[in-house]
């Protein structure tokens, strides 16, 4: 598959512009954040929870937790990715128990992987709640998920694909949309 740059989205001031403004709202949706942990979904969910988190400490003045979550084999299309699938750390090193959880990612498509990060959070324990936010909400569920806390949403076709990149995986901060070529 191949793939060819449609459109820019986001460059890294926007980029950094939604996560501020997702700092700002979880704190108001939860009245501060003396109970809330962020986790992120591997991968480029954890760096967009640290940067989030970072910029609530320089709101409310408080660090709050933030976790590294692997949903690899929690996934319901497994068997499809690849016969040995690359399954990446899961570092929650705070009890998630009676707190509020801010699950976080990237891209929210179809909703299964958000649906498999509810599964892997629920077997560390059992939060007050968990909310949800993405950099980017661009349709097409088939699940019935949806964001709690949106940076920006894309309307796409099924043939289009939304890439996002962050300095601490990619070098470079950044969301375009992507056209499908065949090779």
């Amino acid at each position: 598959m191949n793939f060819i740059d449609k459109k820019i989205i986001m460059d890294d001031m926007a980029l950094n512009r939604a996560l501020t403004r997702i700092a700002h709202e979880i704190i108001e949706r939860n009245k501060g954040v003396n109970n809330v942990a962020l986790v992120g979904i591997q991968r480029r969910g954890v760096p967009l929870a640290t940067r989030i988190a970072e910029r609530i400490a320089e709101i409310e003045n408080v660090k709050v937790p933030v976790g590294i979550l692997d949903i690899t084999l929690y996934r319901d299309d497994l068997t499809t990715l690849a016969s040995q699938p690359v399954v990446h750390r899961t570092a929650v090193n705070f009890n998630i128990n009676d707190i509020n959880v801010v699950l976080v990612d990237d891209v929210l498509y179809t909703g299964r992987t958000i649906r498999a990060a509810l599964d892997a959070l629920i077997d560390l324990g059992r939060p007050k709640s968990i909310q949800l936010a993405v950099l980017i909400d661009r349709g097409h569920r088939e699940l019935p998920i949806k964001a709690d806390f949106i940076g920006k949403n894309v309307p796409t076709s099924r043939q289009e694909v939304v890439s996002v990149f962050v300095k601490e995986v990619d070098g470079k901060d950044g969301v375009v949309i992507q056209e499908i070529t065949d090779p």
